[in-house]
């Protein structure tokens, strides 16, 4: 026990004076913590004290917690200017000197675009780190984003991701985690690896192969000595999980045939008829979180009171317009610029990265268990232009997910613009529909949804062209599935 007060010292320590975090002292955190679990089977109520835990932050007076944002900032700041190419330029020119900003002065630094970190990601990383892993994302939104990591960085996200596990997840021996996540995702299925086998439990790669292949592992038994009888966690994108939604519906399919315990789903919205109708379809609750593979370790996690709040231990939050990139008004939608801070980050260097992703920021401040947190909420979907902040996806989401005459993962396009109105057009089942158009219209008046009009379409070749989806990075695999049990017409 002292020694793992001492490596929390030793960490508390080197956050509050900006110093160099030691991975060992994460790791000896996060093993004493399973080991604790192993005894005692549940978290003491100091838990909440842990590294990336949101009782940490109530804690701190918010005079200190000012002064360590500010100094946050000009460490960070100081770091990229001194070890990076596109810092030391920007600053350079601009005349402005890091150690002289504040969470205030901050906003004269420019929104770094995702663009730049695309096209040039090695002028964001620092001469003074060694990279170790390059991570990339997706790309569903445009071409993979490349972030470098290095040896220490990647075992302080490894040691948080296993903190989370434990106490976030919940993961015990017992279970057995699947990741159903694109393989190519390093970053992530690394996380998801080292963390769940770290707490004991067992860890199967899915990928994103055939649905129905997915299905077949998730109900075979696994018939492994001290494990639950089959898999009991899965994780995976919110399209992909509705691939395995859509299949586990039409194929006849019973949540008893299933021993999944939780439903963990990132990268992408999750609706609220999706979320329904995974729960109803698997057995299990289904959560989600906000994280980045850009902005890691900082996340996000949502509270009862449906607002996402974002952790301010390892980033620096802005909410700010998407066309002017002035903080956003209480109540206005808003896109998410994060500054990951040094010592967390040291390899990939961010100064307002703007991720791209969009928030409502709430009307008063939030009066919930998370509430010292800041809070805005649910991503709303990615910027593409004035058109995604009037239709956000989420909202269409919420209107077509609930249609089982809708083949999932949805695919929709919005066609049209802000001034002369957006036309939906969504793919279907089969034509004419008339009562499944008769109540999408009525429901999208209801929630004030600012629709030219509904266009149904049962041939995906006459669907205007939709942006792709994670779904939709198949992975091949030797494995065969009975295909006479396969149902058609799926749209996936």
């Amino acid at each position: 026990m002292f020694g793992t007060a001492l490596s929390q010292l030793r960490y508390d320590m080197a956050i509050l004076r900006n110093r160099r975090i030691r991975p060992q002292d994460l790791e000896r955190i996060a093993r004493d913590l399973v080991a604790t679990l192993a005894e005692f089977g549940e978290p003491g109520a100091d838990s909440a004290l842990l590294p990336g835990q949101s009782g940490q932050a109530a804690q701190i007076d918010p005079e200190v917690r000012r002064t360590v944002t500010r100094r946050s900032l000009r460490a960070t700041a100081r770091s990229a200017v001194r070890h990076t190419a596109y810092y030391h330029r920007i600053f350079g020119e601009l005349g402005l000197d890091p150690d002289e900003l504040d969470a205030e002065s901050y906003a004269r630094v420019p929104v770094t675009p995702k663009k730049a970190l695309r096209s040039m990601p090695t002028a964001f990383v620092s001469s003074a780190a060694v990279p170790a892993l390059m991570a990339l994302t997706t790309g569903t939104s445009g071409a993979p984003t490349a972030v470098w990591y290095s040896r220490a960085e990647l075992d302080t996200t490894i040691a948080l991701s296993t903190i989370s596990a434990a106490l976030g997840l919940g993961l015990r021996p017992r279970h057995t985690l699947a990741y159903a996540g694109c393989s190519r995702a390093t970053l992530p299925l690394l996380n998801a690896a080292e963390s769940a086998t770290r707490v004991g439990a067992s860890f199967v790669q899915f990928g994103t192969v055939d649905p129905a292949i997915a299905l077949d592992r998730l109900a075979t038994p696994l018939g492994l000595p001290g494990k639950a009888p089959q898999i009991t966690h899965l994780t995976a994108s919110a399209s992909y999980l509705a691939a395995l939604v859509e299949l586990a519906e039409r194929g006849g399919w019973r949540a008893a045939d299933f021993g999944l315990e939780s439903i963990g789903v990132g990268g992408e919205v999750l609706s609220e008829p999706l979320s329904r109708r995974a729960e109803a379809a698997f057995g299990a609750p289904v959560s989600t979180s906000y994280l980045m593979t850009e902005t890691l370790p900082s996340g996000a996690t949502p509270c009862p009171a449906g607002h996402l709040h974002h952790t301010s231990e390892f980033g620096h939050l802005e909410v700010l317009d998407p066309l002017t990139w002035e903080p956003a008004a209480p109540g206005a939608i808003g896109m998410i610029v994060h500054t990951p801070y040094v010592p967390y980050r040291e390899c990939t260097l961010l100064l307002r990265y703007a991720t791209g992703d969009l928030v409502r920021l709430p009307d008063s401040a939030p009066n919930c268990e998370l509430a010292h947190m800041p809070g805005t909420s649910a991503i709303l979907g990615r910027w593409t232009g004035p058109l995604s902040a009037v239709l956000p996806t989420r909202s269409v989401l919420d209107l077509i997910e609930a249609e089982p005459e809708v083949p999932l993962p949805a695919r929709y396009v919005l066609t049209g613009d802000t001034d002369s109105g957006a036309l939906l057009h969504v793919l279907v089942r089969g034509l004419p529909a008339a009562g499944l158009l008769g109540r999408l219209e009525d429901r999208a008046t209801a929630v004030g949804l600012p629709l030219a009009g509904i266009v149904l379409h049962d041939d995906r070749a006459d669907l205007p062209p939709t942006a792709p989806v994670r779904a939709d990075l198949r992975e091949h695999t030797f494995e065969s599935v009975r295909t006479a049990d396969i149902p058609t017409g799926s749209g996936i």
